[in-house]
Formats: structure tokens, C-alpha cells, sequence
């Protein structure tokens, strides 16, 4: 779905503050590559396409590993979503498409 390509300004509100990162999808059918870019490293992404959501795992290295479980929905230039942060919760995320 053609819709949801495009490169976004994201950020997750964390306990450890605002997470700003540059996301940049790629979909072909119901899958997507990209990648999640910022202050924490930067990371090749790929998962699922449901309409204009995107499903996919993270994996995060700082300030400790875990698997980020990370759901958003674009519609039209705005992204929300939510980043699955195991026993630690889950966090809202927003964004706005710049490309």
C-alpha cells in the first residue's frame, strides 16, 4: 500500500523523555522494510502492513536489550501509534511525514 511509503518525524513520549527518530517505510503488498533512525542508534526495520498500520519488533541495545513491540497508524501526513516496551508498558508515539 503505496499510502503509508514516505519518511516521518517520530516521537515516543519514554520515561527516559521525548524519543525522536526518523522512520522511513518501503511497502511491497502487506510487508514493509525501512529504517528507525536517532539518538539511540539506528536500526533496519521490516514487518506487516494492515491497511495503513505497521506492525514490527525493535530491537533496542541502550539503556538496556529489549524488544520494542511497535504498532502505528499512518493517516494521510500523521502518524500515532504505540511502542510495547515489555514489563516497562507501552508509550505513545507521534509523528508527521516529511518525505
Amino acid at each position: 500500500m503505496a499510502g503509508v511509503d514516505g519518511t516521518y518525524d517520530v516521537t515516543v513520549k519514554s520515561p527516559l523523555g521525548d524519543q525522536k527518530s526518523t522512520l522511513t517505510v518501503k511497502s511491497d503488498g502487506n510487508t514493509f522494510t525501512g529504517t528507525n533512525s536517532g539518538a539511540m542508534g539506528a536500526s533496519d526495520v521490516s514487518g506487516e502492513v494492515n491497511g495503513n498500520t505497521l506492525t514490527w519488533k525493535q530491537q533496542m541495545t541502550v539503556p538496556m536489550p529489549m524488544t520494542l513491540d511497535m504498532n502505528v497508524t499512518i493517516d494521510g501526513d500523521t502518524v500515532t501509534g504505540n511502542v510495547g516496551a515489555g514489563a516497562f508498558g507501552s508509550f505513545p508515539l507521534t509523528g508527521t511525514r516529511v518525505g
